[in-house]
């Protein structure tokens, strides 16, 4: 398995491979889920990173995002802005490809 560096903030996991999913938040049953994909997560430590920028959007309840599928699945409050889905997994350093 190949590893993805992230240009702007270094390699998603460290040198001592410490990557861990602890971070990410069990999706809940209430609100409106969708479920996106995104590319370039490649272990724990890339989830935990995409879970808290998402989960620093408005609204949003819960995220659980899976490297292994490329699939982050978001539950909300009310529908939320593509766009600014797309800026919180840039942010992280990663690509939103679209909905899955």
């Amino acid at each position: 398995m190949t590893s993805q560096t992230n240009t702007s903030t270094g390699s998603c996991c460290g040198s001592g491979g410490s990557c861990g999913s602890d971070s990410t938040t069990d999706v809940q049953s209430l609100g409106i889920t969708t479920v996106y994909k995104v590319s370039g997560m490649t272990c724990g430590h890339c989830e935990g990173a995409v879970s808290q920028e998402i989960s620093a959007l408005a609204g949003v309840s819960a995220v659980k995002a899976v490297a292994e599928t490329g699939e982050v699945t978001v539950t909300s409050t009310a529908p939320l802005d593509e766009e600014a889905v797309r800026a919180a997994v840039d942010e992280a350093g990663y690509e939103l490809v679209g909905r899955a």
